[in-house]
């Protein structure tokens, strides 16, 4: 297979082959030409040159609808649900049977109930779509798929946004599934997954396959050793070294999302403290009021010695706090606008302090230190962020922050959705800043990653730090146990 775009080859000579009811893992770094590949199998976009066979036919994809018609069925990492319609209106959208003319809503309700069933979701297909929690729409996506009798469904990153009880059973139903013969391709960067569930793992590099692994080879090194081409025997970049004074300090802080429960904590210059806890636990909502994006209820916050209370984001900025939120293409980014004007944003109104003309110059000074100290791989500093990688949009949404130079940086989930090799570079960034005396305040749902980066580990369960392990104490059980509030904890 391959397919070229202006100035960029994405796939060259790509092979990929699947069998029925095998699950198959499709590895690589961001950019490496996963999602093109996926997007021509479903129809979404056209290839260049190669053939796609369906046992041993070859078949023409000109668009999703022949791709629908072959039985391959692609299920977006960002959900396409309409979701003011009910669960039955989805599945059936665009191909409602009709009665006498008219919908036949009988049919809707029982075939349904049917998919539904499929997959274990146990819901009213009158149920509106929007009224489900995420884990719960994913698996409607799953029965819509099964409903166009899809032989291949092609999963990218399907448990991005799940709780674990939801990727448990999601789990459950792809097992299933290939137990009766549906071929899934699985998209993941969490590789405890793909450890978990492929029967075989292909990786692409650069646009070109750099290898297969079948089950029983299938294992973390193995698998970060074809993606990034080489051995990472340093993945975690920690130079553990003595914190300095203190930076921020948290006394009787009470959040609007969970007002009953008073949080304490401090930080240090220098300091890498990670914050760990279920979904739910109330982590991004501590962020969001240290931030000043929901406000205390009450409380005080103190940074380097001075009293602060935002009631805004802007408050925040000027006592010295910075926010890298979990959702960096709704929060973090204007994904229309160009790396040169993301970068710039969090230090208009500095470089522009009367707000009326911006220091074209400067911005580009700054612009070009940034893009070079944090390796962005971008064509200009004018290329337009959403064309980039997740990995590289990532740094841009970090990036931003560092021409402000802030005391405390709060990172909510700072590698999610983006591959090894660009997590391996957050991570030395993240080292280097703390280098620099800044404080770091993490939020992160991988415990492997929290194990890895922190100096120290907070843990949440309900709202309430339910307790606090130095590195010497830290491990995935202690964790675990504070994390579900198990009195055992130590």
């Amino acid at each position: 297979m391959g397919k070229s775009f202006p100035g960029v080859r994405a796939l060259k000579d790509v092979d990929l082959h699947i069998r029925k009811g095998e699950v198959l893992a499709l590895l690589g770094e961001n950019g490496a030409g996963k999602s093109t590949l996926m997007k021509i199998l479903s129809g979404v976009q056209p290839r260049d040159e190669g053939d796609i066979l369906i046992e041993g036919e070859n078949v023409a994809i000109r668009g999703v609808q022949d791709a629908l018609e072959h039985g391959i069925s692609l299920i977006h990492q960002e959900l396409n649900m309409a979701t003011n319609l009910s669960v039955g209106a989805n599945i059936f959208l665009g191909r409602e049977p009709k009665k006498r003319g008219l919908i036949d809503e009988t049919t809707i309700f029982t075939d349904s109930k049917a998919y539904l069933n499929r997959v274990g979701l146990d819901v009213d297909p009158q149920t509106v779509v929007g009224d489900l929690p995420i884990g719960r729409q994913q698996l409607v996506e799953i029965a819509k798929a099964l409903s166009v009798k899809a032989r291949i469904l092609i999963m990218d990153e399907p448990t991005s946004s799940l709780s674990q009880n939801e990727t448990n059973t999601l789990f459950q139903v792809i097992k299933d599934l290939s137990s009766r013969g549906v071929s899934i391709i699985y998209i993941s960067h969490r590789l405890g997954e793909v450890e978990e569930l492929a029967d075989r793992v292909t990786v692409l590099r650069d646009g070109e396959n750099a290898g297969d692994l079948l089950h029983s080879k299938i294992n973390h090194d193995a698998m970060v050793r074809l993606m990034v081409g080489r051995d990472i025997s340093q993945f975690y970049a920690r130079t553990i070294h003595e914190p300095g004074n203190g930076v921020l300090e948290v006394r009787n802080l009470r959040t609007p999302e969970h007002p009953e429960h008073e949080l304490n904590f401090s930080l240090k210059a220098g300091e890498i403290v990670g914050m760990a806890g279920l979904v739910g636990a109330g982590r991004t909502e501590l962020l969001g009021t240290l931030f000043g994006v929901t406000p205390a209820v009450n409380g005080e916050i103190t940074v380097c010695g001075e009293a602060t209370a935002p009631q805004s984001p802007e408050e925040a900025i000027k006592a010295g706090i910075a926010l890298v939120p979990e959702d960096r293409k709704q929060q973090g980014l204007i994904l229309e606008m160009t790396v040169r004007e993301n970068l710039g944003l969090a230090s208009l109104k500095q470089e522009s302090p009367k707000g009326l003309f911006l220091n074209d110059s400067r911005e580009g000074e700054i612009t070009q230190k940034i893009i070079q100290k944090m390796s962005v791989k971008t064509p200009s500093d004018r290329q337009v962020v959403q064309y980039l990688s997740g990995g590289n949009q990532q740094k841009v949404a970090l990036g931003k922050w560092l021409a402000m130079e802030p005391k405390v940086l709060l990172l909510d989930e700072p590698t999610r959705g983006i591959d090894v090799g660009a997590k391996q570079e957050i991570y030395g960034l993240m080292e280097d800043l703390a280098k620099r005396g800044i404080a770091i305040l993490f939020v992160s749902s991988e415990i492997e990653e929290v194990l890895g980066m922190s100096d120290r580990t907070l843990v949440m369960h309900e709202g309430r730090i339910t307790g606090e392990l130095s590195r010497d104490e830290l491990n995935e059980e202690s964790i675990m146990q504070l994390a579900t509030d198990n009195p055992n904890a130590a």
